[in-house]
């Protein structure tokens, strides 16, 4: 995970800093949407597309609720789309439009067209989730990906999946931008 640099514009960096600063947000309660997780991971192990969507849509729908606003429209696609040059490569793994209002998820692996794992599922999910509620209900409509964005992601991935929340151990980049140090946050841990 990479950070977005930080805007010139005076309003956008006040935004971005906003955000970069807001690394807590309530939680909903465990079920029903840990039910609903499962039925998800289910869903993919059948590889099974319209009970993907439909496990997709009852929980953005629950999610929905518990923030106060409406729900994204989900579309479930299948293989991820895949870009190469000589230096790098880049999947996607699903994305947001802020004009429909809907978030699309792709259902296989770029390469050798396997069902995605269920938490790189879910993570994508929340994911595009937090930029729905970053731009309906945060007022934060540019949605960067900063450091309090993923740990916001983290805390709702964490607390569907009830497992315990790693600390992320950010590393800052020449450019002022920061990426995740893998090492360090997988060897640290907090309770939930």
């Amino acid at each position: 995970m990479h950070t977005d640099p930080v805007p010139r514009k005076a309003s956008e960096k006040e935004e971005y800093q906003r955000s970069d600063s807001m690394a807590e947000i309530a939680l909903p309660p465990a079920e029903p949407i840990r039910a609903l997780a499962l039925t998800l991971k289910e869903a993919l192990v059948a590889e099974d597309k319209k009970a993907v969507r439909a496990a997709c849509a009852k929980m953005l729908e629950v999610l929905a609720q518990f923030y106060g606003v409406e729900p994204p429209d989900i579309k479930i696609l299948n293989a991820r789309p895949l870009k190469t040059s000589e230096k790098w490569i880049v999947e996607t793994f699903g994305d947001y439009s802020p004009d429909t209002a809907r978030i699309r998820l792709w259902m296989r692996t770029a390469v050798q067209k396997k069902a995605t794992s269920y938490g790189v599922m879910l993570n994508t999910l929340v994911h595009e989730f937090f930029h729905h509620l970053d731009m309906v209900s945060l007022n934060l409509p540019e949605t960067y990906h900063t450091r309090g964005f993923y740990e916001r992601v983290g805390l709702l991935y964490h607390h569907i999946q009830d497992t315990p929340v790693k600390k992320i151990v950010w590393r800052s980049q020449s450019d002022g931008t920061y990426h995740v140090d893998w090492g360090k946050t997988m060897s640290r841990s907090s309770g939930k």
